[in-house]
């Protein structure tokens, strides 16, 4: 009774702070002023103390100590303990970590690069970088979107170590082995399955990188060994370009992006449009231009974030965010409030994913956006060794960042510009500019914003080739079915975090996470020579 009692205390606080900091969190990203940021930066603080208070951290170790605990007291009481963990710090530095934090997100979505005197938007980079045929245009628009990093480099570096610091007061090396070990991550596992994963999508990946090289050489009339980081299509080179016979962009001209994702998911008896009314899905200055999606009470206040322009990118946004989304929907609300969330960020962000990836799927592009099977047969072969190219080139820069973020807590005062781009060099295999002295790592928005937070993406990616090639094994031959929403809606979402994340897997498909379905889904060398 007295741990009832107890998880009943924590719930209904863990309750209110939530919603508190969501409220604040939401508003600093879609308005960019600075009275929401600051008001962000003291909820996350408030958050911060509640993890901090020492009584309660001893009180939570004792109880995980009596035996006969119930599956769902042990949960709640592991979360609570991780949470605890790495916030056992004295009331000012967890407010100096939070203003640090929140003053530099405050920079990142109100900074404005500018080109020749025009202020550009994300979207504009984009655009430059998809399309312009203009060399130096495209240089300088490339450059431009790493400008804030030379703004906020000194601040983050002065965050990153305030961190590191704060984990040597609770007993690690630095803040990234810390964060680690409470994410219920194994660092030395993780890396070795990175690094293993680089060696066997190596010959995969220098091959189609090699095609790719070699045609935009040819568009833009250089050497291949001339190319430069702004030859590609991201500022990161973490996507692919689509070549003519891959870009969808065309079938979306004009579409209606917030149907065809409402579609998607009520086609599997999985509605989200529901969500529509409180969510901030169209482009305007001052809002964070990017996309997230915000569970706002785990109570069903769920939003989502966006920037829409009608073309594949934003789609296939939508439907990642709407994954996210649909995730924090259909959790079981009768779980304990600590409880009722993901089982893990990788276990969202594999779901996520896994929609995310759907404009490329024959069936969803048969079935929503109404192509004719003629004209699918004549575009697949080209798609799947496209979604197989944007696949190794995304795999590839996530563990360009994931090597480099652990090598910048390890050392932050090492030469970290050059450490960026020898890093970028060896794994996405880029030439890199001349000029390395600009801090153009920082320019990334989640050394701030999700500090250790980019391991998550690969293993999502990792757990969604594993889900799927289950579902279309032992589910159903069709994705989009109820059949398939009811397996995933039921095994995988309402169980919420009731499990350890490698358990839930496990639970899900038979076996724990096993990178063998994403080697065999995106490194077979047969599908290159096609």
């Amino acid at each position: 009774m007295l741990i009832e009692n107890f998880l009943k205390e924590q719930n209904e606080q863990f309750q209110m702070l939530l919603k508190k900091s969501t409220h604040a969190g939401w508003m600093a990203q879609t308005t960019g002023e600075k009275k929401w940021a600051e008001e962000a930066g003291r909820a996350s603080s408030e958050f911060s103390l509640f993890y901090a208070d020492k009584e309660r951290y001893e009180q939570v170790k004792e109880f995980l100590k009596e035996p006969g605990l119930t599956p769902v007291q042990r949960r709640q009481l592991e979360i609570l303990e991780y949470g605890m963990k790495e916030n056992q710090l004295d009331k000012e530095t967890i407010k100096e970590l939070s203003t640090l934090s929140s003053e530099l997100n405050y920079l990142f979505n109100t900074y404005i690069p500018e080109v020749d005197g025009k202020k550009l938007s994300a979207n504009d980079i984009r655009e430059i970088l998809l399309n312009s045929s203009d060399t130096q245009m495209r240089e300088k628009a490339w450059k431009a979107s790493k400008e804030v990093g030379k703004a906020v480099s000194e601040k983050l570096l002065e965050l990153i170590k305030k961190r590191n610091e704060s984990a040597r007061k609770l007993g690690y090396d630095n803040y990234y082995q810390m964060s680690f070990a409470n994410q219920e991550l194994d660092m030395e596992e993780i890396f070795s399955m990175f690094s293993k994963l680089v060696e066997q999508s190596d010959e995969t990946f220098r091959h189609l990188k090699g095609e790719l090289d070699q045609q935009l050489a040819k568009k833009f009339d250089v050497k291949v060994d001339d190319l430069k980081p702004w030859h590609y299509v991201d500022p990161f080179f973490q996507e692919a370009p689509a070549n003519e016979r891959a870009n969808l962009d065309a079938f979306f001209k004009g579409q209606d992006l917030e149907k065809l994702t409402a579609d998607t998911f009520d086609s599997m008896d999985m509605p989200i449009e529901g969500l529509y009314a409180s969510s901030d899905l169209e482009p305007r200055e001052g809002k964070n231009p990017t996309a997230f999606c915000m569970d706002m009470n785990r109570e069903g206040d769920i939003r989502v974030l966006c920037n829409n322009v009608d073309n594949t990118y934003w789609m296939g946004t939508m439907l990642h965010e709407f994954g996210h989304a649909a995730y924090n929907k259909y959790i079981n609300r009768d779980l304990p409030y600590l409880l009722r969330s993901y089982a893990h960020i990788l276990t969202t962000e594999s779901i996520a994913m896994l929609f995310g990836k759907m404009t490329e799927n024959r069936e969803w592009l048969s079935k929503f956006l109404k192509l004719e099977d003629k004209q699918l047969d004549e575009m697949m072969p080209s798609l799947e060794k496209h979604e197989q190219l944007k696949m190794l080139i995304s795999g590839r820069w996530i563990i360009t960042f994931v090597f480099f973020e652990r090598q910048l807590y390890e050392n932050p005062d090492q030469d970290l510009n050059s450490l960026w781009w020898e890093t970028v060099e060896k794994v996405q295999l880029l030439n890199p500019p001349e000029d390395r002295t600009n801090p153009d790592w920082a320019a990334k928005i989640h050394f701030t914003l999700a500090p250790v937070y980019y391991q998550n993406y690969l293993l999502g990616e990792l757990t969604a080739a594993q889900l799927y090639q289950y579902i279309n094994k032992n589910v159903a031959d069709e994705f989009f079915t109820k059949k398939v929403g009811a397996f995933i809606r039921d095994e995988f979402l309402a169980p919420g975090a009731t499990y350890h994340w490698n358990e839930k897997i496990e639970k899900v498909t038979g076996e724990p996470l096993n990178p063998t379905y994403f080697v065999k889904a995106y490194c077979d060398n047969e599908k290159v020579s096609n």
